[in-house]
C-alpha cells in the first residue's frame, strides 16, 4: 500500500470516529436547555444576568493553556469560538475486562464534564479514562500523541519512497532534484560525521537506524512548532521508547572485547575490579537514560518558554489593559526569536540523539587494539626470528 492511500485510510478512519467539539457542545447544549427551561421559569431576569456575569469572570490559567498543550489529550484542541472549543475529537479504544473491546468518540465526554457508558475522564498531570465501576481498564485509544507519530510516520514513508524512487528512476549519475536534492547533503553528513567516524568499517549495517532516528525525530520536532502542533518528543514516555531502541541495538551488538572490558576490565588489579566493574554497568544504563533526559528536557523546555512568553500578554492584560497591549511587541519579538531557535534546537537535538547512539554502539562494536594486548602481557613480547623475550617500552608499541 502506498504512502498516500494510507494518509487518505487514516483520514476516513478519523472522519468516522471525530466529531467536531463545538457542533456536540451545542447540540448536548441545545438539548440540556429544552429539559431544563420548563422547570426554571420561575428564574427572573436579574438572576439569569447574575448567572452569566458569574461565568464571564472565569480569567485567562496560563498554567491550564501551558500543560494543556505539552500534555497528550484524547482531543486535538486548536483554538475557541465563541467560547466554544473548535478540535477534533479523537478514537476512544478502551479494553473492559468483561466488557470487552469498545469504539466511541471522545467527544462524548464533552472535555471531562460528562461521563458515557460507564467511563468519565480525568484530568490530572496526565489525562485518562476511568472506569466509575472500578475496574481496570486498558486504554488502546488514539490520543493526541499517537495521531501526531502516524502523521510523522506516514511523512517520513512520502518522503522517503519519493525520493527512492527518484534514485531508482535516473540512477546515482543524474542530479537530484526536489526532495532529493534536499535529502542527499542531509544523508550524506550523518553517513560522512556520524556513522563512518564511530562504526568504522561497519556503518553502513547501522545506517538504516540512524537515518531513520534522525528524521523522526526532527520531522516530529518541527510538527510540534507548528500552531496546535503535538508536543510528541517532548513526552518522556516517546523519548524513553526511543533510548530503549539504543540501548538494545547497543547490547546485542556487543562483542567480546566490550563485554570484557565492562566485567573483567583488563590491566587492573582485583580489589579496584570490585569498584570499577558495578560503576561499569550503571553507566551502561545511565547512557540510554541520559538520551531519554536530553531530549525530553530540551522540547519540553522550548514548548514551555514559547507559551509562558505568550501567555504573558494575557497576564499583563488582566491586571491592566494598557499594560497588556504595551507588552504585545516584546512578546511577539521574543517569541519569533524562541521560535527560530526552536528551528534550529530541532534539528540539532535530533543529530545529538543519533550521534550518541552510534557513539555507544560504536563503543560496543570497538575491536581490540595492539596497545592494548601489549598491556595485557606487561609490555613483554617475543622476537619472531630468535624467539628471545624482550621487554618493549609503550612508545615503541604506538609507534
Amino acid at each position: 500500500m502506498s504512502s498516500r492511500r494510507l494518509f487518505s485510510l487514516l483520514i476516513f478512519a478519523f472522519a468516522l470516529f471525530s466529531v467536531p467539539l463545538s457542533s456536540s457542545a451545542q447540540h448536548e447544549s441545545s438539548h440540556e436547555t429544552e429539559d431544563i427551561a420548563p422547570h426554571n421559569e420561575h428564574v427572573t431576569e436579574e438572576g439569569a444576568q447574575h448567572g452569566a456575569h458569574g461565568e464571564k469572570k472565569k480569567g485567562f490559567d496560563a498554567s491550564e493553556v501551558i500543560f494543556g498543550h505539552i500534555g497528550d489529550s484524547h482531543y486535538w484542541h486548536f483554538f475557541d469560538l465563541n467560547d466554544h472549543p473548535v478540535a477534533i475529537s479523537l478514537p476512544v479504544i478502551i479494553y473492559h475486562p468483561e466488557k470487552g473491546l469498545e469504539f466511541f468518540s471522545a467527544s462524548r465526554f464533552d472535555h471531562g464534564h460528562a461521563s458515557y457508558n460507564g467511563y468519565h475522564l480525568e484530568h490530572g498531570m496526565k489525562e485518562k479514562i476511568v472506569s466509575e465501576d472500578g475496574a481496570k481498564i486498558i486504554d488502546f485509544s488514539i490520543t493526541k500523541n499517537v495521531l501526531s507519530m502516524l502523521i510523522s510516520v506516514v511523512l517520513l514513508l512520502w518522503i522517503m519512497t519519493s525520493v527512492a524512487k527518484k534514485y531508482k528512476k535516473n540512477g546515482v549519475m543524474k542530479a537530484p532534484s526536489g526532495f532529493q536534492n534536499a535529502l542527499e547533503p542531509v544523508i550524506g553528513f550523518i553517513r560522512d560525521e556520524v556513522a563512518k567516524p564511530n562504526l568504522g568499517h561497519k556503518y553502513m549495517r547501522y545506517m538504516p537506524l540512524l537515518l531513520t532516528v534522525f528524521f523522526f525525530i526532527w520531522i516530529n520536532n518541527l510538527l510540534g512548532l507548528l500552531p496546535g502542533g503535538a508536543n510528541f518528543t517532548g513526552n518522556i514516555a516517546v523519548t524513553a521508547c526511543l533510548a530503549i531502541v539504543s540501548f538494545v541495538v547497543m547490547v546485542f551488538s556487543g562483542n567480546k572485547h566490550f563485554w570484557g572490558h565492562l566485567f573483567n576490565p583488563p590491566g587492573v588489579p582485583l580489589g579496584v575490579k570490585f569498584l570499577l566493574v558495578p560503576i561499569e554497568i550503571i553507566s551502561l544504563f545511565i547512557k540510554p537514560i541520559a538520551l531519554m533526559i536530553r531530549l525530553f528536557a530540551n522540547i519540553l523546555a522550548g514548548h514551555i518558554v514559547i507559551l509562558s512568553v505568550i501567555s504573558m500578554i494575557f497576564i499583563f492584560g488582566a491586571i491592566n489593559s494598557v499594560a497588556g497591549w504595551g507588552f504585545v511587541p516584546v512578546s511577539l519579538a521574543f517569541t519569533i526569536f524562541m521560535f527560530f531557535l526552536e528551528l534550529l534546537v530541532a534539528a540539532i537535538q535530533a543529530f545529538i540523539f543519533t550521534n550518541l547512539t552510534a557513539v555507544f554502539i560504536g563503543q560496543a562494536i570497538e575491536e581490540a587494539h595492539h596497545h592494548d594486548d601489549a598491556h595485557a602481557h606487561h609490555g613483554e613480547a617475543v622476537n619472531e626470528v630468535t624467539g628471545q623475550d624482550y621487554h618493549v617500552s609503550e612508545k615503541e608499541i604506538i609507534a
